[in-house]
């Protein structure tokens, strides 16, 4: 992983930690996430993933939780330089955004993180493991 990648990884897991009050914990081998919940769709098909999270990846930062399907509009028209996917936000660097919207973002991509998922997921459940 090139250098400024590790430096913008390091500031983003500050930023996540300070502002969801989580420890980190690893999924898979490059998502830092934060929280830890489990969704089950009305098929009955389940699985985890943390409430937040990031992966310092090569050709972007991939931001996790915060977009969820169109949510937080008001705070994107402020971010600055940026991508979003479905469920991902991109970034090519820190330097691209405002840092004070970032933190806005994750605070509450972590506070909802259950009620915006279930509003994109018709019939789907979600459950807090991380006891919050």
């Amino acid at each position: 992983m090139p250098e400024r990648r590790k430096a913008q990884g390091q500031e983003l897991l500050s930023l996540f930690a300070s502002e969801t009050g989580a420890h980190p914990q690893m999924w898979g081998p490059s998502i830092v996430g934060f929280g830890h919940v489990r969704y089950t769709y009305a098929t009955g098909r389940s699985g985890e993933m943390p409430r937040v999270g990031f992966s310092p990846r090569k050709a972007a930062l991939s931001l996790y939780g915060l977009t969820l399907y169109g949510s937080n509009e008001d705070l994107l028209e402020r971010l600055g330089k940026h991508r979003v996917g479905k469920g991902c936000l991109y970034i090519n660097k820190l330097d691209d955004i405002d840092l004070d919207v970032l933190r806005q973002l994750i605070r509450r991509g972590w506070a909802g993180s259950t009620e915006n998922f279930s509003d994109t997921h018709d019939g789907t459940r979600i459950e807090a493991l991380d006891g919050s």
